[in-house]
């Protein structure tokens, strides 16, 4: 099995967009069982929070489905024990670098790397565009899943 965990700021908005839109490109892909993803924080801030309003509004308006949660912080035994950690920024990138002694295991990636953009994707809390953010993850986790789908 193919395990993502894919890390923003606070768990709150960009990650958990990204886990549920992936989630969704998973199912509909029929590779529940060989896919599995999740979502951290890298920051302390929102932990215990659930996912954003914005980000929720947005995923009711692209008919994404999600579930209540509760914020997360990355750890070492996460970077041990998933094969990707998507980072959103690279703010993120450089948490992750400390966080694992420079990724030993090269499994930090940004998003956007996965689309041929070497970017990070903006932080709805700040610009309030979740629109913009949507579209951005949906671009790199349709990549991303091309990436590494499983052959059929």
């Amino acid at each position: 099995m193919i395990k993502i965990m894919f890390v923003c700021h606070g768990n709150i908005c960009r990650s958990p967009m990204a886990e549920f839109v992936m989630k969704d490109l998973v199912r509909r892909a029929g590779l529940e069982k060989e896919i599995f993803v999740a979502s951290a924080a890298c920051r302390r801030d929102e932990i215990g929070a659930d996912t954003y309003l914005g980000t929720r509004e947005k995923l009711d308006e692209m008919g994404v489905p999600y579930e209540k949660r509760r914020a997360v912080q990355i750890t070492k035994d996460d970077y041990d024990h998933y094969d990707f950690i998507v980072a959103m920024d690279e703010e993120n990138m450089r948490d992750l670098d400390r966080m694992t002694g420079g990724d030993p295991a090269k499994k930090a990636h940004l998003l956007m790397t996965f689309a041929g953009e070497d970017r990070g994707v903006a932080d709805p809390w700040y610009t309030g565009d979740f629109d913009t953010t949507y579209m951005d993850v949906l671009k790199g986790c349709k990549a991303l899943l091309k990436k590494i789908a499983p052959a059929q």
